[in-house]
C-alpha cells in the first residue's frame, strides 16, 4: 500500500502572532498544515520575507482562506 503524499497550497504570510491563532483554527477543523519561518539574516536581506508563511492541504485552500477572513 502507498502512502498518499500530501499537496500543499501557500495560504498567506503573517506576523507569529496571528500565524499561531490560524494555527490553532485550522487544527481544530482538521485541516493539514505547515509554515516556514526565516530566520534573522533572511529578514535583513530581504525585505519581503518578515513574517511567518504558512501553507495548508490544497484540497482545503478554501475552508482555510476563509478561517483567515474570519480572524482577520
Amino acid at each position: 500500500m502507498t502512502e498518499k503524499s500530501l499537496r500543499t497550497a501557500y495560504l498567506g504570510q503573517f506576523t507569529t502572532e496571528h500565524a499561531e491563532k490560524v494555527a490553532e483554527a485550522l487544527e481544530k477543523e482538521s485541516i493539514a498544515w505547515t509554515y516556514k519561518r526565516f530566520g534573522k539574516l533572511t529578514k535583513l536581506f530581504f525585505a519581503g520575507d518578515w513574517g511567518v508563511r504558512m501553507f495548508v492541504d490544497a484540497a482545503r485552500v478554501d475552508e482555510a482562506k476563509a478561517i483567515v477572513a474570519r480572524l482577520a
